[in-house]
């Protein structure tokens, strides 16, 4: 049996305290854990969070550029890094819950530069397609950053990606993001980078190179 591991990017995860903090901070969060816990009426309506940050970021610039309606809470520091947690209601304009919604578990949730980076596993392509597909009907900005297979030793199962399929100005931006590091993690450059060395507005690159991965993700899928 094979599968797929992706990590899709959302660029602007709305109200998403993590997302928010990694941005006024400056500081990648790798680590972000979720639970989800009974709220009175014994279902499961309240999110508790927790994520690292280095101990050089500012507490209370932490807790100024959360939400408004979140409360973020220190529960562990030492030399190196401080723990903080905070609790939400479930809802709908979260990223994580959307893609949990479709019943994918998310192995890993990451955020820089006020970036979400949701990474999971399903066993066919098109999961991955749809979970972006839903994604983007609530969020702007939303790219496949990775998408690996895993393959039996036994089985292969080759893809031809025709490049004639792109336009010359979404290949020139595919080209750029990736010899300036778009794609890596950590980052080598952020949107902004890309679309200034390509004399661009920064909506301008993220449309065209949402537009050249559908059109990939689209021959890929191809049966």
């Amino acid at each position: 049996m094979t599968g797929f591991r992706a990590t899709v990017v959302v660029r602007d995860p709305a109200e998403c305290p993590v997302a928010s903090v990694s941005a006024s901070t400056e500081q990648p969060i790798d680590s972000v854990s979720r639970t989800r816990v009974p709220a009175g009426s014994g279902e499961d309506q309240v999110v508790v969070e927790e994520f690292e940050l280095p101990t050089n970021a500012s507490p209370e610039d932490i807790a100024d550029d959360a939400p408004t309606d979140v409360e973020m809470t220190s529960v562990q520091a030492s030399e190196h890094e401080a723990v903080y947690r905070f609790e939400r209601d479930r809802s709908n304009d979260c990223a994580c819950e959307i893609v949990e919604e479709t019943g994918t578990p998310i192995s890993s949730v990451r955020a820089q530069d006020g970036s979400l980076l949701l990474s999971f596993r399903t066993l066919e392509l098109e999961e991955v397609a749809g979970i972006v597909d839903e994604l983007r009907d609530s969020f702007d900005g939303v790219l496949v950053e990775d998408l690996t297979q895993d393959h039996e030793e036994s089985s292969s199962d080759p893809v031809i990606v025709d490049r004639e399929e792109l336009t010359d100005r979404q290949q020139e931006i595919i080209e750029t993001a990736y010899e300036m590091g778009y794609f890596d993690y950590p980052k080598g450059a952020n949107a902004t980078d890309v679309a200034e060395e390509l004399g661009v507005a920064r909506s301008t690159f993220t449309e065209h190179l949402a537009a050249a991965q559908t059109k990939l993700m689209d021959s890929i899928l191809a049966k």
